[in-house]
């Protein structure tokens, strides 16, 4: 960011008072019951989420860098997510919803105070280039998009946003793009916010490869389940059809068959019919990989993603897939904007240097890559964010590209996502790769 010290805290400012916007807009609606219950024992009550991410705040952006406290120390614990597994929270003694946010507001006005006299020394590992203030904006952003996948699996009425319909899309009349091989730079040198897992820039070659021009759509995903694809081990790996058959998958998460041909989801607690050219949502990992193999291609290694979406033929790099412009309506489905994924075709405008749509929003997108560190990685500001995952990083699959309910503060053509290769509940689709 090239701004003035003065600029750059409004700018922060400005940003933390969105997020905090966005967060308590999204349970405003809900009773204090939805709150306080776990919705899935696969994610956290929505109640611990909230105190959470005012406890991060107070962790880093008084603690870390003014030494200040605004609540007990015990809250560290309580809200530390490596100390409680998701399934373990509810039977915390956890704040409930009006302390909740009593504590993050008081939270708040103690890090607008420190912020208003801290200086960004350039040499400070945290202050410099205001590295900690876009690590605590980005984790509030992550965690509402982890708490609008808690309300999308509520059961009951569930959650009924109001949002306008996303752009109509249009027919595509070309499927897939070639991608030239050679080097290129892979990973984040300038961005100032980047999380240590895109560091360092590195150089990577790779063979050219073809790569489709958006993501599978719901249309494309039809076909392969009706096509029996969920019945043929031979499109599954091994461990996906161990896990198909014990968890019973016969199609994306959400979704119902009324009748013959006919298919519905379930969206925030109401049915739909399943619109045919949306990006599929909330496949897992080994779904994307069997219908990837099943169309005779197979899911792009994470390098081949971040080149299709940010290299240009030159070798200059985009920060996002249209250039370094930050993300508008007309460019991307971001921040929960339509509280969907808006149709294949949708944002010509968001195009990458090799013609690939959508790259950024509408889904996280799947690769076939294993979460791995880079060369020269170091872990920063703490290990706990990537160094432990990167312990077990065959176990995890990364996934790139923002959803729908990505904010465009947390989200760049080298953002690094991941997860198990089972998880389904996330706002997750795919496209698909081929050799050339």
């Amino acid at each position: 960011m090239d701004l003035d010290e003065g600029s750059l805290k409004q700018t922060i400012a400005d940003q933390l008072g969105a997020v905090r916007r966005r967060s308590l807009a999204l349970l405003d609606p809900l009773p204090e019951s939805d709150l306080l219950r776990q919705h899935s024992p696969i994610m956290s009550p929505l109640v611990w989420d909230l105190a959470h991410v005012g406890n991060y705040e107070e962790i880093w952006l008084l603690d870390a860098v003014a030494g200040m406290r605004a609540g007990p120390r015990n809250y560290d614990d309580l809200y530390d997510a490596f100390r409680h597994s998701r399934a373990e929270r509810l039977a915390l003694p956890l704040l409930g919803p009006a302390e909740a946010r009593t504590y993050i507001a008081g939270v708040r006005g103690k890090a607008l105070e420190v912020l208003e006299r801290v200086e960004f020394d350039p040499d400070h590992r945290l202050l410099g280039g205001a590295y900690v203030y876009g690590m605590v904006v980005q984790h509030e952003h992550q965690h509402d998009e982890t708490m609008l996948a808690t309300l999308q699996l509520m059961d009951g009425d569930g959650y009924r946003p109001q949002a306008p319909v996303p752009p109509r899309g249009r027919k595509m009349t070309t499927t897939e793009v070639l991608v030239e091989g050679g080097p290129f730079v892979m990973g984040s040198s300038l961005e100032p916010w980047a999380y240590d897992n895109e560091r360092p820039a590195h150089t990577v070659e790779l063979a050219p490869f073809f790569i489709d021009v958006t993501p599978v759509t719901n249309r494309d995903y039809l076909a392969f389940v009706e096509a029996g694809g969920y019945d043929d081990p031979r499109w599954w790996t091994p461990q996906g059809w161990a896990y198909r058959q014990r968890a019973g998958l016969v199609a994306p998460q959400f979704w119902r068959k009324e009748c013959e041909g006919v298919w519905s989801r379930l969206r925030f607690g109401w049915r739909e019919d399943l619109p045919p050219n949306e990006p599929v949502c909330h496949v897992c990992w080994f779904e994307a990989d069997a219908y990837a193999r099943w169309a005779g291609k197979r899911l792009p290694a994470e390098a081949e993603w971040e080149k299709a979406a940010s290299v240009e033929p030159t070798g200059a790099k985009r920060r996002y897939p249209w250039g370094d412009a930050a993300p508008t309506p007309d460019l991307a489905n971001l921040g929960q904007r339509h509280f969907r994924p808006a149709a294949a075709g949708a944002y010509p405008q968001g195009v990458s240097p090799w013609g690939c749509e959508q790259m950024i929003g509408d889904v996280w997108e799947w690769t076939s890559s294993a979460f791995r560190p880079y060369p020269g990685y170091t872990a920063f500001p703490y290990k706990e964010y990537s160094a432990v995952f990167f312990e077990r990083g065959d176990d995890f699959k990364v996934l790139r590209g923002g959803s729908w309910a990505t904010d465009p503060t947390a989200v760049r053509a080298t953002f690094r996502n991941w997860d198990y290769p089972i998880r389904r509940q996330i706002f997750a689709g795919f496209r698909c790769a081929r050799d050339a």
